[in-house]
């Protein structure tokens, strides 16, 4: 990524046209979590290659306004992750050559359905209407992305923490393996995945995500009018 005097800088121009892309169970937990299921059929093994999610349009909401729970859906687990936004088209890149590729960090607030199919999620768990909240990304000089805090408060309280520094694929590998078979465009967000134990939250209540270095977000969840 490019380098600055400061310890970070906004991104300009940043435009919310671009496809987010989520991977799941890059945190080794979330695997683990899933124990012999993942030799059973249809899957007969753990997952070689990244296991990818889309955040269609419908989910993104670019202002912050409140998050409305949809009737029916009592709460939303509410996962922070780090999002890397494509600064460049990434095509069959090397992890060496990926940060060359990343323009930004950002925190994303990804929120979905409480369901158990962590392996292959139905898309009305993922793709719930303004599912998706991304802050305003930054160029972090000196910033690692394979060693930061993400953290999640609901009503003040600290209820997630967790690092990436443990994660399966870091930032420029998971970017290289993701390219290998999908180009990425400027403008395109790559979640580097949402940690296991990610809290739930109800109708009425806050929640804080931050990733110290990079930013944070506020959320207010509401009952959708029936």
């Amino acid at each position: 990524m490019q380098a600055a005097n400061s310890t970070f800088f906004d991104v300009a121009p940043y435009r919310l046209s671009g496809h987010i892309v989520g991977v799941l169970m890059n945190d080794p937990a979330a695997l683990a979590a899933l124990g012999d299921a993942v030799h059973a059929p249809p899957y007969k093994a753990p997952p070689s290659a990244p296991v990818l999610y889309v955040k269609p349009r419908n989910t993104l909401v670019p202002d912050a306004g409140p998050v409305f729970l949809p009737p029916g859906v009592p709460a939303l687990d509410v996962g922070v992750a780090l999002g890397l936004l494509i600064g460049r088209t990434a095509c069959r890149v090397t992890a060496a050559a990926a940060r060359a590729h990343i323009s930004g960090l950002l925190v994303a607030a990804d929120l979905s359905v409480p369901h158990t199919s962590f392996y292959r999620p139905s898309v009305r768990f993922k793709a719930l209407d303004g599912s998706c909240r991304l802050s305003r990304p930054v160029v972090a000089a000196g910033v690692d992305p394979d060693d930061l805090v993400l953290r999640v408060l609901v009503d003040g309280e600290l209820l997630h923490t967790a690092t990436t520094r443990g994660f399966t694929r870091h930032a420029a590998q998971l970017l290289a393996d993701v390219s290998e078979f999908m180009t990425l465009h400027p403008g395109d967000v790559l979640l580097t995945g949402v940690p296991r134990g990610a809290p739930r939250v109800r109708g009425g209540q806050s929640a804080r995500l931050e990733i110290p270095g990079v930013g944070a977000l506020d959320l207010a969840f509401e009952r959708e009018s029936a």
